[in-house]
């Protein structure tokens, strides 16, 4: 398995879990802070549809498991990679799972709907910690600001050679697919279906990471 394989289906996987947020969780991001922040920024002013309490959780989980990840990844400093990605991943898939356990408990208003964000920003921060410590270019696996503003900037046109254009795109198409495929999920089936396939997923890469390792990709 090639590590850009690897954060390519993980960015796949914040397509869905941000759709599962949003759309069933109430106007709030788990994987994308930015719209958080803007979300906080909304409500201040009194926009109807956003919570400045939910936005608070959703940035709360995320710092917490961004440093819970930072602290895993200084703890296996000098360890086989395959065993601190494989760590990595098999915390977000717990996580993710015990979010989709949380959904599936039934109704349980503001309470339920509160935990379920927190645990999945919990999730979240754990990745984005682990994957900005890999630093593979234009692959934070959660946000594509960076992604394509390189795809105008370093383009032909522009007077660059267009580097990495391959998994530039590759990460654009798999957020629009993943968010696609969560929201139709969350509108058929409701938020448990998507969470617990993230999950499934992400235990898939964990497992493939612990087991042969994960190498790097040139592309």
């Amino acid at each position: 398995m090639t590590l850009l394989a690897a954060l390519l289906a993980l960015t796949l996987v914040a397509g869905v879990v941000d759709a599962v947020s949003f759309l069933g969780l109430g106007h709030v991001f788990t994987a994308n802070m930015t719209g958080n922040v803007v979300f906080l920024g909304f409500s201040a002013v009194g926009e109807a549809g956003f919570s400045v309490p939910a936005s608070g959780v959703a940035l709360g989980g995320f710092l917490v498991g961004a440093l819970l990840g930072g602290r895993f990844g200084v703890a296996m400093d000098g360890r086989p990679r395959r065993l601190w990605l494989g760590g990595a991943l098999a915390a977000e898939a717990l996580l993710v799972g015990a979010a989709a356990a949380v959904a599936a408990a039934g109704p349980g208003g503001e309470g339920r709907r509160w935990t379920t964000t927190a645990v999945l920003a919990l999730a979240m921060g754990v990745r984005v910690a682990t994957v900005r410590r890999l630093a593979v270019p234009d692959m934070m696996t959660v946000i594509l600001t960076r992604t394509l503003t390189g795809i105008a900037a370093d383009s032909r046109a522009a007077g660059g050679t267009g580097p990495f254009l391959g998994r530039r795109v590759g990460s654009v198409l798999a957020m629009a697919l993943g968010a696609a495929a969560g929201a139709w999920l969350v509108t058929h089936h409701g938020p448990v279906w998507p969470l617990a396939l993230a999950a499934g997923g992400v235990a898939l890469l964990a497992a493939g990471a612990l087991l042969s390792g994960v190498r790097r990709s040139r592309r």
